[in-house]
């Protein structure tokens, strides 16, 4: 059996969400087709494409049941074929597969006898498409058009049950292809005793790296965290406006700074301003771009998560956080629920109070800290790319005909 997969999203060098997922299931998966019923039946064909630039060399490529097909094509004229002509078909640019997972909505046109199985993470886009600029609503929409990828699709994976909710209602997409399946948290952040952080540390490193990243970033003593992209959705004014009330009512300690951590998005130009604007711009720090092995460390340090974003298709940073022993304060809508469940406190992303009283409660009650930090562990517990991994393989065995 062959399964072809797409990883054209690993072609655009910044490694957002969805390339993270990808990252993250790939060599879980390869493992799961070798422990499976399957054993050495399945071969897995991965689908590169980009115009003068190389794929990484990810270990997992060396794997016996992995082939890796590059070509150079730019990607822009290969998505204009996909969308005038339905063509070339995917599947016979890696010579022939049995299904095609596409981790993404990306155009992929495929053979008629090919199955397909698209992954998608969230309809954000259709929910709010004015946290989003023309250009990438143009994309979404008419370019990729997502619906007639879900709608073609032999099955549709949803990363979680907001998700899936959307596709049937907004997409009107039959409940009975569509298989949830949560992601894992991608940090290996485990407890670990740490005097700064109150029993809290890291298996990918120790205190020498915790003291290196601190230093790296000249990060302060006690700091509330948001780690994302800097983009509307997920409301980092409203972060900014909470620590700003906090502030300005002297309800948490005069040495409390806010760092922000992320690549710049879109339409990001009334988070700076507001930062320009804020009497307490000493105390906010913008770290930018984050290397992906440095973010477990960045969260170990943190004493508050704050994530109050307005919409999720799943949220990685909030299960990450948990994962390091952090108490997180987020959003009680779409898909942070079913992540975080009861071990942070929810909160509607529109008030600003109610963020600020969150995050002053989890900053100063040692006693609330704790709680948080062990249901949150524990929580994170439930997440894992393995069990992912198993759950994909078979959706993607299923839609083929033996």
């Amino acid at each position: 059996m062959d399964i072809g997969i797409d990883l054209r999203v690993l072609a655009g060098g910044s490694y957002g969400g969805i390339a993270q997922y990808l990252l993250c299931l790939l060599p879980e998966l390869f493992s799961a087709a070798d422990r499976s019923a399957y054993g050495g039946k399945i071969k897995f064909k991965l689908f590169f494409n980009a115009y003068q630039k190389k794929l990484f060399d990810y270990p997992w490529l060396e794997n016996e049941n992995v082939q890796l097909i590059h070509l150079n094509y730019p990607n822009r004229l290969l998505f204009a074929s996909s969308k005038l002509f339905e063509y070339p078909k995917l599947d016979n640019l890696i010579r022939g597969a049995d299904v095609f997972f596409s981790p993404h909505f990306l155009a992929a046109p495929l053979s008629p006898q090919c199955r397909s199985v698209v992954t998608i993470h969230d309809l954000s886009f259709i929910r709010y498409p004015e946290f989003f600029s023309l250009r990438k609503n143009i994309w979404h929409r008419l370019e990729m058009n997502p619906k007639k990828q879900a709608l073609r699709a032999d099955k549709v994976i949803a990363v979680s049950e907001s998700t899936k909710n959307d596709l049937v209602n907004l997409f009107g997409i039959d409940p009975e292809k569509i298989q949830v399946i949560y992601s894992g948290s991608k940090s290996e952040i485990h407890p670990l005793e740490n005097s700064r952080a109150g029993s809290r540390g890291s298996r990918v490193g120790g205190i020498s790296d915790l003291l290196r990243v601190k230093k790296k970033y000249n990060l302060p003593e006690n700091f509330f965290l948001f780690l994302g992209t800097l983009e509307p959705r997920k409301n980092i004014p409203g972060i900014l406006r909470a620590f700003a009330y906090l502030k300005s009512n002297r309800q948490i300690p005069d040495h409390t700074h806010l760092v922000i951590a992320g690549s710049q998005g879109w339409l990001y130009a009334d988070i700076l301003k507001i930062y320009r604007d804020s009497p307490y711009q000493k105390f906010i720090h913008f770290l930018g771009p984050i290397e992906e092995k440095e973010k477990p460390f960045l969260y170990l340090l943190s004493r508050v998560f704050v994530y109050p974003s307005f919409f999720e298709g799943f949220g990685f940073p909030s299960l990450e956080a948990m994962s390091a022993g952090v108490p997180v304060v987020t959003s009680k809508v779409s898909s942070l629920p079913e992540v975080v469940g009861d071990a942070g406190i929810m909160v509607d992303p529109y008030n600003i109070k109610e963020i600020a009283e969150a995050m002053k409660n989890l900053f100063l009650s040692e006693k609330l800290r704790h709680f948080y930090i062990e249901k949150g562990r524990k929580r994170a517990q439930e997440f894992s790319w393995r069990k992912s991994a198993e759950q994909t393989l078979q959706a993607l065995v299923s839609v083929v005909d033996y």
